[in-house]
């Protein structure tokens, strides 16, 4: 895995830096987004469209089936999910690509739909199932409902690259706060669609304001986020001390060399905290 030392940057048209590895990348910052775990039903099908469509790469990490992208991994747990991602408070990944047009033909092309035009933000203008704003935005809909964006970076050097999570909730001002005061986002000053976001490295937080009820995320086909956390028994301690209730208390899973816990954000977002995650391979 190699390192990089540049921040993420801002959606919609803005390029990241050049990316290469499969594996995780910015392993000196004190905090990364780092892995997504999805309740599947069935891994071969999700293998078709993360590996087959999208490019990424599959691996066994102990039991795990794993989907590695840059700056990014995707955990399969064979278990049916109790819904899609829209509905709940995480709404979408997204991903960046050098050439949305010939991504989105080969999404259609292996039997998935496009659903850009449904959900697009208001205002944006959709062509042959490509928004047309800044470079061009896309969303997919992947097997069980998980819903994928996709964004043109023009000169971007890897096939794909993770590039945000995106939450939609009633507060997206408070949950964009809780976000940069736990896990240390730097608040993004530019505005776009009524998005607002923060980053940190490896990946960006978007949040919008949700048209209806949004449910938390535990059983869902996106069930939870996993950040990278340097330090980690320190970092769960300083959350105890700020009133942070840990669901499931830091320890070690030898079989992965890794530690973990969780919590979950005041929004039902559930949250897994790992280090080791990055020695993945």
């Amino acid at each position: 895995m190699k390192r990089m030392l540049s921040a993420v940057v801002l959606i919609l048209g803005l390029a990241p830096a050049s990316q290469t590895s499969a594996q995780l990348l910015n392993k000196e910052a004190p905090v990364i987004l780092g892995h997504y775990h999805l309740n599947v039903t069935s891994v071969a099908e999700h293998k078709k469209f993360w590996v087959d469509t999208l490019g990424g790469t599959a691996i066994k990490a102990g039991t795990f089936d794993v989907i590695t992208f840059p700056n990014v991994l995707i955990f399969l747990n064979a278990r049916a999910p109790n819904g899609p991602t829209k509905g709940s408070s995480l709404n979408h990944i997204g991903f960046s690509v050098p050439n949305l047009r010939r991504v989105v033909d080969r999404v259609k092309a292996n039997g998935f739909r496009m659903v850009t035009a449904e959900e697009a933000p208001a205002g944006v203008t959709v062509k042959d199932d490509i928004g047309v704003t800044g470079s061009g935005i896309a969303y997919a809909l992947g097997p069980d409902g998980v819903k994928v964006e996709l964004l043109q970076v023009d000169g971007q050097s890897a096939p794909i690259a993770h590039h945000h999570i995106h939450f939609f909730g009633d507060q997206p001002a408070e949950m964009r706060a809780w976000y940069m005061k736990v896990f240390g986002a730097t608040p993004r000053q530019t505005q776009v669609n009524g998005i607002i976001g923060a980053d940190l490295p490896a990946g960006g937080l978007n949040f919008s304001q949700s048209t209806g009820p949004v449910t938390g995320t535990r059983g869902r086909a996106l069930d939870h986020i996993g950040f990278e956390v340097r330090n980690l028994e320190e970092f769960c301690k300083s959350l105890e001390a700020q009133g942070i209730k840990i669901d499931v208390p830091f320890r070690k899973v030898p079989a992965l060399n890794i530690t973990l816990a969780f919590i979950t954000d005041p929004w039902g977002t559930y949250i897994e905290l790992n280090e080791g995650l990055e020695n993945i391979k």
